[in-house]
């Protein structure tokens, strides 16, 4: 195949999508803040460079990792406190702004760029989003990400498709395990906006599958979630049963804040079909 991506942050999505990649015959290059981690890279198979983007420099060697990139993947968590306050600074936006100059400079036309569905808000009454529903975060990072994928998607020297993936779910992770016998949970009634590890990876690798069409509208925006909706309450019982957790107990006394969000556009212009329930 021949094509080159290179995975700005091989973690817990980063490094299984580079070794998903590498199977179906893609050149992969991959980026850890952490030198231990650099060996992991390299017996997978990935070309491997340590890089630490900070607010106003790039630790390490950016240029090579850039270079001869057809597809730059940015999987780079916001790792920011829940509340919007005025004393946060835009941390992680200033981090990206770093690393703009250099994306220009390399030559890559080609940003895919992980995001959140946390630039939704909650509401009530719960109503279906779309990517045509204006951005509103209720969380520092997703007030971030909002101003982030706006930079990356508005750069006249690369074409950036942004995803907005739901609670990311897989091998250990699940927040049953966060929430197992808590008291006071809110939000019994609100659905859920869930996806499976291996569901994000079949969609970054359809969209991936476009590079060689010239026809396709690169600078788009995705929301990726799982069409199963059950409730809060409903879901996390179940999952707390399936796996012996004490049942976390929910606030009954007020309306449930929420949102459902839709991801009707990776299923009829990715043509993509999950692969796994929540």
């Amino acid at each position: 195949m021949g094509i080159k991506i290179s995975i700005l942050g091989c973690g817990w999505l980063g490094l299984p999508l580079a070794k998903s990649l590498l199977s179906k015959g893609y050149e992969v290059k991959g980026s850890t803040t952490s030198e231990s981690k650099l060996e992991v890279l390299k017996n997978a198979g990935i070309s491997p460079f340590q890089i630490q983007l900070e607010e106003h420099q790039i630790i390490g060697t950016i240029e090579d990792f850039l270079k001869e990139t057809d597809v730059l993947v940015i999987d780079i968590p916001p790792g920011l406190r829940r509340e919007i306050t005025t004393s946060q600074e835009m941390t992680f936006v200033n981090k990206v702004k770093t690393l703009i100059p250099f994306i220009e400079k390399s030559g890559i036309q080609k940003v895919i760029f992980v995001s959140s569905t946390s630039v939704y808000g909650d509401g009530f009454p719960i109503v279906e989003i779309t990517e045509e529903t204006q951005p509103n975060p209720d969380t520092e990072s997703g007030k971030q990400l909002v101003i982030t994928e706006t930079l990356l998607q508005s750069n006249s020297h690369f074409k950036t498709t942004v995803i907005r993936f739901g609670g990311l779910l897989g091998d250990d992770r699940h927040p049953i395990k966060f929430l197992a016998g808590r008291t006071n949970v809110q939000n019994p009634d609100a659905p859920v906006n869930m996806i499976e590890r291996e569901d994000c990876i079949g969609i970054i690798e359809e969209i991936l599958k476009q590079v060689q069409h010239d026809n396709w509208e690169w600078n788009q925006t995705f929301n990726a979630v799982a069409p199963q909706h059950p409730t809060r309450k409903a879901y996390y019982h179940k999952k707390a049963e399936i796996l012996n957790l004490p049942l976390p107990t929910f606030v009954e006394d007020s309306e449930s804040k929420g949102k459902i969000i839709s991801s009707k556009k990776v299923e009829t212009i990715l043509g993509y079909s999950f692969q796994k329930e929540i």
